[in-house]
């Protein structure tokens, strides 16, 4: 993968995230942080692994699925 396509993997991930903190309804913001987070575990694979950004973001993947499933 070209580092321009993993740059624009990653600033993905960055508005998606940042968007779902200015939302209220909480189903919208869990999916856009879903959303986000799966786009920074990509970018952390894709940039040699990179184990800090892509663990902690691969665990609220998780959480967001759980919470998503549980309310509906």
């Amino acid at each position: 993968m070209t580092p321009e396509i993993t740059n624009y993997i990653g600033y993905a991930a960055s508005i998606f995230v940042v968007t779902s903190f200015a939302l209220k309804d909480i189903k919208k913001i869990r999916i856009l942080n879903l959303i986000g987070c799966a786009f920074f575990v990509l970018y952390g694979i894709f940039n040699g692994y990179l184990w800090p950004v892509i663990i902690p973001n691969g665990i609220l993947c998780f959480i967001q699925v759980y919470h998503l499933i549980k309310k509906t």
